[in-house]
């Protein structure tokens, strides 16, 4: 029989797109089936034969597998590079030196006399070595080793709950980015035997509200427990942490510092080069001391030769002087002030130097309390609205409403009906939590002058605003990009080449580092050293997405200090916070005075470029300097110096007398020319009416307006107006927090059994 064959050029009609799909095509759907897209020839509509196929899809899964073991293989082996696992106490009487000790028993090796700095056990049974951290409970010192870390063995007791401390630096390793972790339960043998199943059913079930994923509690109890974690150790890949795993990063062995000076010197870091290749072109960060450049990087003999024999130094990359980055954080040469008669956009980069309190705390804080004792002289003067409203045919107000002069009250009784006005809306509004923009215009001076920076916009999404108009002079210090997306792709994908290879043990030669930097190193704390990408030394404007923590109810302010942790940096910044919105077309995003509960924000700041999703942080410093609290976490966004953050205030007006599609309003202004000032503004009322103003009445500030709808007694009118916000040039190093740990229990003490329940 002869069986037809459809040709290369057979008709395919695309496939109906119904939601009723069929159980089958459901079910591969869930398993995350995805079809392979056929191989053309280049250029060509014929397709490749069945053997040209089946060619192509192999060479594309070994090239996978290669890539996929390639970040791996550096750990395999007896002369690979060891897996830096962190041993965390989560509870105050966890023993860190009896689970370390316990691990090297299981192994047949004599345990070290005190756990006091990193330690390299050899599994030679499994050919792979374990770099052991013991962590005292110190918040800072978990965090930088939880930056490095491969795997983590999180230590439990059966005997004590975890406590505030344990809780925060979980949520804190959760937030920076998740490694693998191995829970250890200790204490178990104090528990009577008819209660260890519900403790380890507790614990478990503890553990899985921040691991969902975890499945097992494991034990050092026995060395055949012992050899259980250190197969799991051995056997697993590491997890990978993307933001981390862009830049070559180490975890310090041994550190030497040459005296250069009096104040700075050459600081010699040995340690395994991981992740990205180091590049001695580049600069590299020391935590709480910033950044540096690099003067050669050599080859480091191994862990177990070390001492024993002298090995030659190999000099593996030294910097180019065309290619080094320099320490120049801030732009020297983009944004200069010129004279008049430059190029616009020079021109819109210039700023009156006289004019320093652009962003002033005290300017916010008069917008909100009212505290307002006079105008300055510096304020910069910018015509508000957008155009004139459009002309349509309203109807007027009959002359026997019209309020003439000689209606108007006299000033006392003007000032006592204005106060029971403001006593009332306050009792009724609750101190205005319902609209918290509204602002009462000041009696004491012309609201031209108190408002003279802030404009008005007939739409906050659409209305266009020069996002280069009146800038500060901090922008002149900081860098932008053409085009930020194309300058990542371009600096991650050189970060992939270099002459140090990942998994070698190297030495970072660092030039003119303070002292105090060596001072700081010490064996009971994580040395870590980060290797910048290129232009991430230089300052811009940082966007971070961020979410408040549930915990933390107190009421967070913009500007208020906050500790922030983003990637491997951290630093004291002073956030203004707006919302997280991209309806609009004109890059205007609203000014938030509080951090909103349940719904996501913009932080921005000035501070370092960084590329890459990385995560940040913000914590709230206490008393005890070990203990941060937790306010908000998220993710760096971007470093659009165009986003406009744009503060809004809502001036009132009552209606003093109502006639169809026609008011009197008053309270809302209290002279004829701040009328005239404001009249291109367009009003709203909060029962939904738009509309303008149309004159002024008298000389106390009434003012006839005129609205697309019937006006109400009740309803109140409302004129917004704005004025770009901008960040303080406030951030800093933060230097990290004290060297002492936590109070801890002595796991020999007699305690009461946790809490079953």
């Amino acid at each position: 029989m002869h069986r037809h064959r459809a040709g290369s050029m057979h008709q395919s009609n695309k496939p109906f797109k119904s939601r009723h799909a069929t159980k089958g095509t459901l079910k591969e759907i869930s398993k995350g089936k995805v079809n392979r897209s056929s191989v053309k020839q280049g250029g060509g509509l014929k397709a490749l034969s069945k053997h040209d196929r089946r060619h192509a899809a192999k060479v594309l899964q070994q090239k996978k597998r290669e890539d996929l073991s390639r970040a791996h293989r550096v750990f395999e082996g007896r002369q690979g590079t060891p897996k830096i696992v962190p041993v965390l106490p989560l509870c105050p009487d966890s023993n860190v030196d009896a689970a370390i000790a316990a691990l090297y028993t299981s192994m047949g090796q004599q345990p070290p006399p005190s756990a006091n700095g990193p330690l390299v056990l050899e599994a030679e049974r499994f050919k792979q070595k374990l770099q052991l951290v013991p962590l005292r409970r110190n918040f800072y010192n978990v965090l930088d080793a939880f930056k490095v870390a491969d795997y983590a063995i999180l230590l439990l007791s059966a005997n004590v709950e975890v406590d505030a401390f344990g809780i925060n630096t979980l949520l804190s390793i959760l937030n920076q980015g998740l490694v693998n972790v191995l829970p250890v339960v200790q204490n178990m043998s104090n528990v009577p035997v008819k209660n260890q199943v519900t403790v380890k059913k507790s614990l478990l079930s503890f553990i899985q509200q921040f691991f969902p994923e975890q499945e097992h509690l494991y034990s050092l109890d026995a060395d055949s427990d012992s050899v259980n974690v250190i197969r799991y150790l051995a056997s697993q890949r590491p997890k990978p942490l993307v933001w981390r795993d862009l830049r070559p990063y180490m975890l310090a062995d041994d550190v030497e510092y040459l005296a250069g000076n009096e104040e700075t010197g050459l600081l010699k870091v040995t340690g395994y080069a991981r992740g990205n290749p180091f590049n001695a072109n580049r600069l590299v960060h020391l935590q709480n001391y910033g950044d540096y450049q690099i003067q050669q990087i050599t080859s480091a003999g191994t862990q177990r030769n070390q001492g024993t024999m002298q090995e030659d130094v190999t000099i593996l990359d030294t910097p180019s002087p065309e290619e080094q980055d320099d320490l120049d954080k801030e732009d020297q040469t983009t944004k200069k002030r010129v004279p008049k008669g430059t190029s616009s956009y020079q021109a819109a980069w210039i700023f009156d130097d006289d004019n320093d309190d652009y962003s002033d705390l005290d300017d916010d804080d008069d917008d909100d309390d009212m505290k307002v004792d006079g105008a300055n002289d510096d304020d910069i003067v910018e015509p508000v609205g957008n155009g004139d409203f459009d002309q349509e045919e309203y109807e007027e107000i009959d002359k026997d409403d019209k309020v003439e002069n000689d209606d108007e009250l006299d000033v006392e009784e003007e000032q006592r009906q204005y106060e029971e006005y403001l006593k009332q809306r306050s009792d009724e509004f609750e101190g205005h939590k319902e609209f918290p923009d509204e602002i009462d215009t000041p009696m004491h001076m012309p609201a031209r002058e108190r408002f003279a920076r802030y404009r008005g916009l007939q739409s906050f999404r659409t209305s266009p605003w020069d996002p280069y108009e009146n800038l500060p002079m901090d922008y002149s210090r900081i860098f932008q990009f053409e085009n930020y997306l194309r300058t990542k792709s371009r600096v991650v994908g050189q970060a992939i080449v270099g002459k140090v290879k990942p998994g070698s043990r190297i030495t970072l030669w660092i030039q003119n580092v303070p002292k105090g930097a060596y001072e700081m190193f010490d064996k009971e704390r994580p040395y870590v050293v980060f290797g910048l990408l290129q232009y991430e030394h230089k300052s811009s404007l940082l966007n971070l997405q961020i979410s408040r923590d549930n915990a933390y109810e107190e009421p967070v302010r913009s500007k208020d200090p906050m500790i922030l942790h983003m990637g491997f940096r951290r630093y004291k910044v002073q956030p203004i916070y707006s919302q997280n919105s991209n309806k609009g077309s004109n890059n205007v995003h609203k000014y938030e005075r509080f951090l909103q509960m349940g719904r996501s924000s913009v932080a921005t700041v000035y501070g370092p470029v960084v590329f890459g999703k990385v995560p940040c942080m913000l914590y709230k410093e206490t008393e005890d300097v070990n203990d941060p609290i937790l306010v908000s976490t998220g993710m760096f966004m971007n470093t659009d110096v165009k986003r406009i953050v744009a503060k809004r205030i809502i001036l009132s007006g009552h209606p003093f007398r109502v006639h169809k599609r026609s008011a009197v309003i008053r309270y809302m202004f209290f002279n004829t020319d701040d009328i005239h000032w404001f009249k291109p503004v367009q009003l709203t009322t909060k029962y939904g009416r738009v509309g303008h103003i149309r004159e002024s009445v008298g000389t106390h500030g009434y003012m006839k307006c005129t609205f697309d709808g019937p006006m109400t007694q009740q309803d109140t009118v409302m004129l917004s107006l704005y004025k770009r916000i901008f960040p303080k040039w406030n951030t800093e190093l933060y230097q990290g927090g004290p060297i002492k740990e936590v109070k801890t229990i002595d796991s020999s003490t007699k305690l009461t059994p946790m809490d079953m329940e």
